[in-house]
């Protein structure tokens, strides 16, 4: 282990970035400190808040930089940090949700999975609610009925219909190449992101993962890894939060006028595989 560490530390330089956007200050100084005791070389705080507040409580390190920046939206404010990345030479690159937490080494076998598999160019671990219990965060690509269903009806409705969404009976238990794996947590090879291009920013919030994951499965795997979990408060502010809700409405009728509403040839594909791969 400590060989291993030493080697990536060595010879891999691993960026990472959050976005924050009047973050509570606890989250903020927890994610640091994780990611600061990790092997993550540097790391990029993005502050859209109002004010510089959170600014106070970042530590001097070499390893973070702190930015403040007009709040041009999730996708916009990761795309910052990773070209600034791109221009320290970063070859791996951790996007993360301020609200994401874990203990003990997550980064090593994420990283040795990445450097092992030169086919794979976006890893996500299993992520897990505070309680410990399981979330759902390995999908298919989702269909305007797929959204509806999570958005306005109750879990019981159509059951199956949301298992096959989520995949839930995969047991999440094996590593699977999946076309859709959730924003929270996001370890991005660096040259894939060259190739096919960042975070398109016309998502101002909520879909941008999707649109991120499919572009890059089309000539990559994109990794479900439940070797190592990390811990996701999962706040959905949307569902309580009228003006985000209506961002996140618009910003998924941008999703399906860029792939299309019923007519999506690549998702129906995406979906077909993955369904035939893992039985599902």
């Amino acid at each position: 282990m400590v060989t291993c560490l030493l080697f990536l530390s060595l010879q891999t330089m691993v960026t990472a970035s959050t976005v924050l956007y009047k973050t509570p200050a606890e989250d903020v100084a927890s994610l640091i400190r994780i990611v600061t005791e990790s092997l993550v070389d540097r790391f990029y705080v993005i502050d859209h808040s109002p004010t510089e507040c959170l600014s106070k409580i970042i530590p001097q390190d070499d390893r973070i930089v702190y930015i403040a920046r007009p709040n041009k939206g999730y996708g916009a404010g990761n795309n910052f940090a990773i070209r600034r990345a791109q221009e320290d030479g970063s070859i791996y690159h951790l996007v993360l949700n301020p609200d994401v937490s874990w203990t003990g080494d997550v980064m090593t076998p994420l990283l040795k999975f990445m450097e092992s598999n030169g086919d794979v160019g976006m890893v996500m671990p299993r992520i897990l609610y505070p309680s410990g219990k399981l979330q759902c965060q390995t999908k298919l690509l989702p269909t305007p009925f797929d959204m509806f269903l999570r958005r306005f009806l109750p879990r019981n409705f159509f059951t199956r219909r949301r298992e096959l969404f989520e995949m839930s009976r995969s047991s999440y238990d094996k590593i699977m190449n999946v076309p859709y794996l959730s924003g929270c947590f996001m370890l991005l090879r660096m040259s894939v992101l060259e190739e096919i291009g960042l975070f398109d920013e016309r998502f101002f919030m909520y879909p941008e993962d999707i649109d991120l994951t499919r572009r890059i499965h089309e000539r990559y795997k994109t990794i479900f890894y439940p070797e190592v979990s990390v811990v996701h408060k999962l706040n959905q502010e949307s569902r309580r939060n009228p003006r985000l809700f209506a961002i996140h409405v618009v910003n998924l009728i941008r999703y399906f006028n860029k792939w299309g509403w019923f007519d999506d040839p690549q998702r129906k594909i995406f979906n077909r595989e993955t369904i035939e791969a893992y039985r599902l």
